[in-house]
This record gives structure tokens, C-alpha cells and sequence, in this order.
């Protein structure tokens, strides 16, 4: 079990320029990325590590570029339809969405030496290419036991370990702002709970121990109620971005070298509405947006070995990326409770609410072996290895003990090796006309006592929500056509299945138990979804 101590003394650390600080799970989303590259690649699982000759080997093994024996440029278009299914507490519900988008542009140039042995050539490459789409909207309805007043309340009483939140510190008043006291950076959900009426303090001899507002007191207890049923919307969007910079060379036909520096922006939006409702007119209403964006950089190195013309082996190293990223907030929260002198609470956060941090990713490494039989078909495998423990969260300055309580979590709750298995066929009926299928199986980076909601997850700010990926398949077919020996089509079809745990908010810990305030943990029943993804890619490309 996860040491509250830790990430309070991490929270003391926050400067109050650093507004809401980010934790393990806004590392984690920012560090995936989906299948990605041109159609040919895809429809193949993008098993592309050893044979090299597609635009896409700049994202993963540079040294690709060097197979290539002229020039050529290509784009990408998509068509995306995602459904995505929740079932929490045995309720059903589920949303889909389709959207077309731009996700490749490319270029490759290839420089003969005229060499017989030796450096027999050299490839540049250019590329725009799309890593990860954000894009998706879910919801989940159903009749959780504990509520999210419930799991502010334990918050709030349990903010510093062996003592909660002074009333007092809570209340917003014209000379004294909660949200610009620094010894409540780390808890500005329970800041806005206070103020839309979400708890109170119902024992007045204890200031700091706080009870969900809806609820009924028998004798000296306070009995909060469970609501009748409780709405999660999500929507995201966004994407990931990456612009590659590649150099390859081919020595003698035999072995092939190449590097790619990569610069990546991110752009990605979350909204979120949290709605329980208690029966009668009373209900709870929590609302949240955030908006990240930034740059960063990475580089890959690689190199393909063609021991005969039958067999190709490959090894490729894609670094972290480094990320300077910015996220903006926005919260709102409201209650309305019939009984009570003022039935309708409402709080905001502060305008202009921000943080500003760096974050490095994990680093993988790529094994490849690919097998041409003949002028008719291939046969291709890569194997991914990927430290998400790796992963950490600093300052703007790199400087990681702010975050030493997040990173320590990470480091705690990802793998050290995370892998992924690609697999590929092409099948040739005619030199124009191909025929091409795959499979990919990612392994999930969580470890399980975070899948299985064992251990306590520190959220951002006042966004309590959180999902935790299983392992994802894709399924993946496609065609290809050349129209002359310059002009061809690709075409691919990617399924995508993956299944998450969605949590309205993370379980309290078991040591915070205290039958003298008539406190218990709080437990968090998660909803799972099912999400489905069906793309279509168009690759067009063009050799010169």
C-alpha cells in the first residue's frame, strides 16, 4: 500500500506558481501511441523493423530509409469510427464516434554514390506523421456505493496524514482565497467540494473531519446516503504529432544504418461531467476540462543486416521524449440539497488555473526479422520492449524533486518491461497487385495492483477520474495497387480492441479508519469499457 506521507511531502514541495500538479496517470496517457504509419506498414501490423523500404521506418528503424533505391513521396488520409461500450454497477451504455483526419505526409531522397562496395547510397527523409489520436467520447451510468462527496470528504479529513483541513482554510471569504494558500496546493478538489457544498464538517468539536453532505444523522452518527445513480461523460480530443528528420546509408547492400531526430508537439482536451443524482430533487453535479499542449524532442537509431537476399534482421533504439508541456483547467461544481437553509451551492476554480512542467517518456527497443521468398511474398515479426517505469514527471527545469512522490508511484505501479509482438504477411498475385495482413498484441504497461484497484491513485487538481488500459489487439488487412511503376494505392484496414477500467475516483487507504469520527474508506467500483476501433487508411504515393 502506497505511503500517504510520500506524496504529502511531494505536495509541500509545489511552488505556487505550479498551480495543480500532475501525477503517474497524466504520464502515462501522454507516453502511448497507436499504430501508426503508411497504409502498407499498418496493414502488415507494422512489422516493418527489418525490411525497411517504407516511410514509416523513420519512426521506428531508420535504417529502412536505406533499402530505398529511388526517391518518393507519399500521404495519408483516414476514416476512423470508434464505439466505445461501459458496463459499471450492471448498467450498459455506450457511445460511438467517426471522424476522418490527415495522419502521414512523407519524403524520401536517394543520392547514389556510384560505389560497387561500400557506401553505395544515401537516403534523407521528411516526415509528418500522427502517433496517437485522442479522439473518443464514453460514458458510463450506473449505482456505485460511495459517492464522490463521499471521497471528498475522506480527502479532506485525511489532507496531512494525521489531520485534515481546517474549516477555516476552506472557506473563501474577501481577504483570504483558499486557492492561493500554498499548504493547499495538492488539494484543491477538496477546496471546491467544500464550496459547492459537496461536505461539511458535521462534528463540531473536530473543525477537520468532514462527512458527505447527503445523508441523515441517527443519534451522533452521520449516515450519508449512496446515490441512486451516478453519470460519467468523457470526451477527448487531440492528437499526438510527430515531425521526423532521417539520415540512412547503405554499405555494400548488406548493411544498412540510420537516425532520425524527431521534434513532437501534443495537443490534447479532456471534458468531463460527473452527475449523481440522490432521489427527490438532490444531486451533485462535477465538471472539469483540461487543455495540454507543448513540445518535445527524441531521436532513433537503427540498422538493418542482410546476411543473404533471402533474410533480413533488425535492431533500432527510439529514445524517450523529452516534453516541455503546458495543461490549462477548468472546473465547476454544484449541489442542490432540498432540507437544507441554502439549497444550491455552487464553486469554481480560479480563471486562468495552469501548470507548467517537463515529462519524459519511455524508451523502447525494437528486434526485427523479415524473410523475402522471392518476387511473391514476406514475412515479417518485431518484437518491442518498453520501459514505462522509466517514465517521469519535473519541473520546468528538469528538476525532478517536486515530483519525487509521482515518480516514486510510477516507478511502483509500471513495468520495467512492457512488450509489444508485430506480425506481418505480403502476398504478391501480380507485380501490381498485393494483398497484405497482420496482427499486433500490446502488452498492458500497468501492473496489476493498479488494474485491480489495490493500491491509492493521486490525481491532478480537481480531476478525480482515471483509466487503467488491459493488453490491446489489432487486426489488420490491406491491399496495394501500382497503377504505373511510379504512381501506387495502399489500402488498410486496422480493427483495434482494448478494454479499460474506468474509475469515478480512486479507493482511500485502509489505514484511514477512524471509528471515533465514524470514518471509513472510501471504495471505488470501477466501470469497464470495451472500446472498438474500426480505421480505414488510403496511402498515395508517388517514386521519382
Amino acid at each position: 500500500m502506497k505511503k500517504t506521507g510520500i506524496y504529502i511531502s511531494a505536495l509541500l514541495l509545489v511552488s505556487s506558481g505550479m498551480l495543480l500538479a500532475q501525477g503517474e496517470i497524466d504520464a502515462y496517457r501522454l507516453s502511448q501511441s497507436d499504430l501508426n504509419g503508411s497504409a502498407r506498414s499498418m496493414s502488415m501490423g507494422g512489422a516493418f523493423g527489418a525490411l525497411g523500404g517504407d516511410m514509416s521506418a523513420m519512426s521506428h528503424n531508420p535504417a529502412g530509409l536505406g533499402v530505398y533505391r529511388s526517391s518518393e513521396v507519399q500521404t495519408t488520409l483516414s476514416l476512423n469510427s470508434a464505439k466505445a461500450n461501459a458496463t459499471w454497477t450492471g448498467i450498459n451504455s455506450n457511445i460511438q464516434k467517426t471522424r476522418t483526419g490527415f495522419d502521414n505526409f512523407s519524403y524520401v531522397g536517394y543520392f547514389p554514390t556510384a560505389n560497387d562496395a561500400g557506401i553505395r547510397g544515401w537516403n534523407i527523409g521528411i516526415a509528418y506523421n500522427k502517433v496517437k489520436d485522442f479522439n473518443r467520447s464514453y460514458k458510463a451510468v450506473g449505482s456505485p456505493i460511495f459517492s464522490m462527496a463521499d471521497y471528498v470528504a475522506s480527502w479532506a479529513s485525511n489532507a496531512f496524514g494525521d489531520s485534515g483541513i481546517p474549516e477555516n482554510d476552506l472557506i473563501l471569504t474577501n481577504s483570504y482565497d483558499p486557492y492561493k494558500n500554498g499548504h493547499l496546493n495538492g488539494h484543491w478538489l477538496s477546496i471546491l467540494g467544500y464550496e459547492s457544498g459537496f461536505i461539511g464538517a458535521k462534528y463540531n468539536e473536530f473543525s477537520d473531519v468532514y462527512h458527505s453532505a447527503y445523508g441523515r444523522k441517527s443519534g451522533d452518527i452521520w449516515m450519508p446516503y449512496s446515490p441512486n445513480e451516478t453519470t460519467l461523460r468523457i470526451g477527448e480530443s487531440g492528437s499526438i504529432n510527430e515531425y521526423n528528420f532521417s539520415l540512412a546509408t547503405n554499405i555494400s547492400d548488406f548493411l544498412f544504418l540510420g537516425a532520425t531526430l524527431g521534434v513532437t508537439s501534443i495537443e490534447y482536451r479532456m471534458s468531463s461531467w460527473h452527475n449523481e443524482s440522490f432521489g427527490e430533487q438532490d444531486y451533485l453535479i462535477l465538471g472539469n476540462s483540461i487543455e495540454t499542449e507543448g513540445t518535445g524532442y527524441s531521436f532513433n537509431l537503427g540498422a538493418i543486416i542482410r546476411p543473404i537476399n533471402q533474410l533480413r534482421f533488425g535492431i533500432a533504439y527510439n529514445s524517450p521524449k523529452w516534453y516541455l508541456l503546458t495543461d490549462h483547467f477548468d472546473a465547476y461544481g454544484e449541489s442542490y440539497i432540498a432540507n437544507e437553509s441554502v439549497p444550491l451551492m455552487e464553486g469554481y476554480i480560479p480563471e486562468y488555473s495552469f501548470a507548467e512542467y517537463s515529462l519524459q517518456t519511455p524508451g523502447r527497443w525494437i528486434f526485427s526479422a523479415a524473410s523475402i521468398i522471392g518476387q511473391t511474398a514476406l514475412l515479417s515479426l518485431d518484437y518491442e520492449i518498453t520501459n514505462y517505469n522509466s517514465m517521469y514527471l519535473a519541473d520546468r527545469d528538469w528538476n525532478r524533486h517536486p515530483y519525487s512522490g509521482d515518480n516514486s508511484f510510477i516507478k511502483e505501479d509500471f513495468k520495467k518491461y512492457s512488450a509489444t509482438l508485430k506480425a506481418g504477411a505480403e502476398l504478391k498475385f501480380t507485380p501490381r497487385f498485393a494483398i497484405r495482413g497482420g496482427f499486433v498484441w500490446q502488452q498492458t504497461p500497468v501492473k496489476n495492483q493498479l488494474m485491480n484497484n489495490d493500491v491509492v491513485v493521486y490525481t491532478a487538481g480537481t480531476i478525480p477520474h482515471y483509466t487503467v488500459s488491459d493488453c490491446t489487439n489489432y487486426y489488420t488487412a490491406g491491399l496495394g495497387y501500382r497503377f504505373s511503376p511510379n504512381f501506387y494505392m495502399d489500402l488498410a484496414l486496422i480493427y483495434r480492441v482494448q478494454k479499460e477500467k474506468l474509475y469515478p475516483f480512486s479507493s482511500t487507504n485502509s489505514e484511514w479508519d477512524y471509528p471515533e469520527f465514524h470514518l471509513e474508506p472510501v471504495y471505488s467500483q470501477p466501470a469497464d469499457i470495451s472500446l472498438k476501433t474500426m480505421r480505414m487508411y488510403l496511402t498515395l504515393g508517388y517514386k521519382f
